[in-house]
């Protein structure tokens, strides 16, 4: 089975030390343009426009989405299918304020997204438990460095909230499979 990065179509290999390498192959060479954004997320070009138009995302700039952008757009994309659009959006306003605006943020989108790809795989064989989640947040966020103070204990939070709400998908995908095997 292939293994993808959340949120994306890009194949990643979960057993390496750095499942983001293909991300960071993706933007050696600078921006993305819609058609590649659309491509690398699944999304439709007119639903990441109206993403961008609704403010949820920042505009690309000469055409080119940069790494925060792609990573705010599939983080919005993994999340929409256990989380309503606007419960995303209050969430991620939580950390970083205004979704159009980059220069109020707490966090980049790409170090947020680092952030919980890293927890994932800590997690990737783990039996999840409230304690065992926090844990694994706390360590992997260890090294972040508030803008503010308590900047840290909302990264924690949102997190934890886009680990949970990634979990819940994956559980309800698996579900609907076992229930289409019922005789």
């Amino acid at each position: 089975m292939k293994d993808y990065l959340p949120g994306t179509t890009l194949e990643t290999d979960w057993s390496s030390p750095d499942p983001l390498s293909v991300l960071d192959a993706v933007f050696s060479a600078g921006g993305l343009v819609l058609s590649q954004v659309s491509r690398l997320t699944g999304l439709e070009p007119h639903t990441v426009q109206n993403w961008v138009k609704r403010g949820f995302c920042s505009s690309p700039v000469a055409k080119q989405y940069s790494i925060r952008q792609f990573c705010r757009l599939v983080t919005i994309n993994l999340l929409k299918d256990s989380l309503s659009l606007p419960q995303i959006t209050d969430m991620l306003s939580y950390i970083n304020n205004s979704l159009a605006d980059e220069s109020d943020d707490a966090i980049g989108d790409d170090q947020l997204y680092r952030y919980f790809v890293t927890i994932l795989q800590q997690l990737e064989h783990t039996a999840l438990s409230d304690d065992q989640l926090t844990a694994t947040v706390q360590s992997v966020i260890k090294d972040y460095r508030e803008p503010y103070t308590g900047a840290a204990k909302r990264l924690e939070r949102v997190l934890i909230v886009m680990v949970t709400a990634y979990f819940a998908t994956r559980l309800q995908t698996r579900a609907q499979r076992l229930l289409q095997n019922l005789d």
